[in-house]
């Protein structure tokens, strides 16, 4: 049956990617794990010899360390909803709250100061990056990237602590990470192209930010509400073919 979390799940990944937080830094770290300079990764350049290859392989180990990060949120997010099980109503504003302010944030409304900070690291010379150093990377990546996501982070997070069981949570942040890191190693096969749309779509940007604060804005009303479940019934109610996915 059609599972509306997972949609959003899914949907949120990808908005991330393609949010001012994440896109505009994804030429950088394509070169980081392809061990290539800027100008051999150009978008008119050609690329080394493996360079492809190479950049192929640390993008999935970098992504697994992603996603780590993210289902460790959601277990971890699990544990303490089962722990305070009595305070479902206080734990449930509480993420709405912070989903909002995240919305504001994003609209332009509010303005907090370490939402915008850049995270960057300086590993040395990259070009015999070992696999477990691609994970490693990936995983400091998410962990320091977490405040500038954390939006839809929280809303995904927030949803996979409410699942009926903890292996439903986790599944949640999975789609979720992979939603939001496959378009990158899809990046990694096809650099020149990903370089050329990345370049043309900065000039929207500022549009996808504002969508992403509208629809956090819209998901925190509806876990304050406590209203996610009705839009799954309506879904499949309008939508009957739903039922059978």
């Amino acid at each position: 049956m059609f599972d509306v979390s997972l949609l959003s799940a899914f949907v949120g990944g990808l908005i991330v990617f393609f949010s001012p937080c994440v896109l505009p830094i994804v030429p950088f770290y394509l070169s980081y794990m392809a061990g290539a300079s800027m100008s051999e990764i150009s978008a008119e350049g050609r690329l080394a010899p493996g360079v492809r290859r190479r950049a192929f392989a640390a993008s999935v180990m970098f992504s697994a360390g992603i996603i780590t990060v993210f289902v460790l949120l959601g277990a971890a997010a699990f544990g303490l909803s089962q722990a305070f099980r009595g305070f479902q109503t206080e734990f449930r504003m509480f993420a709405a709250f912070v989903v909002l302010i995240l919305g504001l944030h994003f609209l332009g409304v509010l303005r907090i100061g370490f939402l915008n900070r850049v995270f960057q690291m300086d590993a040395g010379d990259t070009k015999n990056m070992s696999v477990l150093g691609a994970y490693v990377v990936g995983f400091a990546f998410a962990a320091g990237w977490t405040p500038c996501v954390g939006g839809v982070l929280t809303a995904v997070v927030f949803t996979a602590s409410t699942e009926a069981t903890a292996m439903k949570g986790l599944v949640l942040l999975l789609v979720f990470g992979l939603a939001m890191t496959t378009p990158f190693m899809m990046a990694s096969l096809f650099i020149g192209p990903f370089l050329r749309f990345a370049s043309k779509f900065r000039r929207h940007l500022p549009k996808v930010e504002k969508a992403m604060g509208l629809l956090l804005i819209v998901f925190a009303a509806l876990i304050a509400t406590d209203s996610v479940n009705y839009i799954a019934q309506w879904m499949l109610e309008t939508f009957p073919a739903f039922q059978n996915i």
